[in-house]
């Protein structure tokens, strides 16, 4: 053989196997592969998620494939690389930061990969479908509690991560809630600020800095998620004020819901975690094989969307999460 045969095989070689990089992943239709990508395992809440999803998706004879990110951004994406290189039929996506994601969605659509944002929108042209809870009606829900456990006073408002689109959701829906009240006078905002990375102990050292800052003077917290609630109610605690000083929450984490029971945070908002990543689930197992979901859709930011409903739970409905096998009467303590 020639040194020009050997060199034209060995290009038609390489071609061939470029050809093959690029072609769609469908490992199997019938047992899809899914990429589970997710923010931060560290949280309570997605840990939840990752079992029900995992469950849900089982008994649809998919398989799943999970990776946390921690809180990185950059890690994220690596991740995500990883899942299209494995060939994964669809990936569902809680992003950490959704801009971050731009060029990675496009090479999971490029191979014909499904994607689904997971309870936080992803506001890209790439994305199949967005699931999720009707986020501005859970910020409606914290400040319509915060009112009626507080129609007058000085309120503290913080916000979500600022890279969480969702935060931004959450504030827009408690402040219109609050707005009557503030345009009569009765609330006044002392001030904002977000909770970098949802972190409890960063909620902490604000609820400090800012109780130091107004001398105790603080009627009302708008804590936009148990977590952070829980950041707040310590810094109440070391000026003897938790119980005295209305907390708002969301996600309906034992911890909460303990503080709830025991009159040290408000209220918090029960968003069935069963239910996102059942539905989530039976989507992308639909999309793989080609089928239109049949869940009822809107759409947010252009993005097809499913929206479920959440609840507000305060002491006096509790035993709903025992009726929805969230928690036992014991681990609530009821």
């Amino acid at each position: 053989m020639s040194r020009f045969t050997i060199r034209r095989t060995l290009l038609a070689v390489l071609a061939a196997t470029a050809a093959c990089a690029s072609l769609p992943a469908f490992a199997s239709k019938e047992k899809p592969v899914i990429g589970f990508s997710i923010d931060d395992l560290r949280v309570e809440r997605w840990a939840r998620d990752r079992d029900f999803f995992i469950a849900a998706a089982k008994d649809l004879g998919a398989e799943v494939s999970v990776q946390s990110a921690d809180g990185d951004s950059a890690k994220q994406v690596a991740q995500i690389e990883n899942l299209i290189s494995k060939k994964v039929d669809a990936l569902v996506i809680v992003p950490k930061d959704g801009p971050t994601l731009m060029n990675v969605l496009k090479e999971a659509k490029k191979a014909g990969i499904k994607i689904i944002s997971y309870d936080r929108l992803i506001k890209s042209p790439d994305v199949d479908m967005y699931i999720s809870f009707d986020n501005e009606r859970v910020g409606m829900m914290q400040g319509e509690a915060l009112m009626k456990a507080l129609p007058k006073g000085n309120v503290y408002v913080m916000s979500g991560d600022p890279g969480d689109n969702n935060a931004k959701l959450f504030k827009a829906g408690a402040m219109k809630a609050m707005k009557a009240n503030i345009d009569k006078g009765d609330i006044k905002i002392l001030g904002e600020q977000a909770v970098q990375d949802w972190l409890p102990a960063n909620a902490l050292k604000i609820a400090e800095n800012v109780l130091t800052q107004f001398n105790n003077k603080i009627d009302g917290f708008l804590a936009p998620n148990d977590g952070t609630a829980g950041g707040i109610i310590q810094a109440l605690a070391g000026q003897k004020l938790a119980g005295k000083v209305p907390v708002t929450g969301q996600d309906a984490e034992l911890a909460a819901c303990k503080r709830i029971i025991a009159g040290t945070q408000t209220m918090t908002v029960y968003k069935s975690l069963k239910s996102i990543a059942t539905e989530s689930a039976k989507v992308a197992v639909a999309l793989v094989k080609g089928q239109t979901p049949t869940q009822k859709t809107t759409e947010v930011d252009g993005v097809k969307s499913i929206l479920l409903d959440p609840v507000v739970v305060t002491k006096a409905n509790m035993d709903l999460l025992v009726k929805e096998n969230f928690y036992t009467k014991e681990q609530l303590g009821l």
